[in-house]
């Protein structure tokens, strides 16, 4: 993947994106930055084509929908392996996210829901059968995001 010079209206285009997707149309994006609606529409589809925006994504609160034991797990994988074992463990049930850290023994962070502890447990065994040292374990509480400050320009 190239990457490219974001200027400033792409910047704001993603800061209004990271703040509210789901409830924002480019039309209210575009009376924010004094752009027309159809530039917004087009900076859109470029930063998708570029891969700058790789989706848009349901923020769920796993507590509020009755699942009680969300859950951080971290992991060592082995360097050369990192990437394919990361991508296997993605495809594990319950599991929902899985980030690579590119420095450190806890390099590879798995976030699953599981229904009981018998299911943390079949993910941990799961995590552990594909070759992830699984070192600790988390319960999350609750997860905090913002949109990235250097966009807001």
């Amino acid at each position: 993947m190239s990457t490219r010079t974001l200027d400033a209206l792409d910047k704001r285009v993603l800061y209004a994106l990271q703040r509210e997707a789901r409830r924002t149309s480019s039309n209210d994006i575009a009376a924010s930055l004094d752009a027309s609606a159809s530039t917004v529409r087009n900076r859109i589809r470029n930063l998708e084509s570029d891969g700058i925006v790789r989706g848009y994504h349901a923020d769920v609160d796993y507590e509020a929908a009755g699942y009680q034991l969300y859950t951080l797990i971290v992991c060592t994988a082995p360097i050369p392996d990192r990437g394919k074992l990361a991508a296997a463990a993605a495809e594990v049930p319950g599991v929902v996210e899985v980030q690579e850290v590119m420095t450190g023994e806890a390099n590879v962070l798995v976030r699953a829901v599981g229904i009981d502890g018998d299911d943390l447990s079949r993910i941990g065994e799961e995590l552990d059968e594909l070759g992830l040292r699984v070192s600790d374990e988390d319960l999350i509480r609750r997860t905090h995001r913002r949109p990235y400050s250097g966009f807001e320009e």
